[in-house]
């Protein structure tokens, strides 16, 4: 089995696709059986499925710590 992608909330991270607003940066919102994500360019909210979302994610560009805030 391969392994999950660790991730918590306010997490950026790089999409392998573009959004139609020209971004690749999301923020991840919500994190459950889908994951929520805030793009980074025109404030739009999506939800991905889990598997999807591990899939198309390129890289992690901010790990921000779980008591940290923005």
């Amino acid at each position: 089995m391969a392994e999950r992608l660790i991730m918590h909330e306010n997490m950026r991270v790089e999409l392998r696709k573009k959004h139609p607003c020209g971004s690749r940066e999301w923020t991840i919102t919500r994190i459950g059986a889908d994951v929520g994500l805030l793009c980074a360019g025109c404030g739009r909210r999506v939800m991905l499925e889990r598997e999807v979302f591990e899939r198309r994610v390129t890289r992690i560009l901010v790990q921000q710590e779980k008591g940290e805030e923005a």
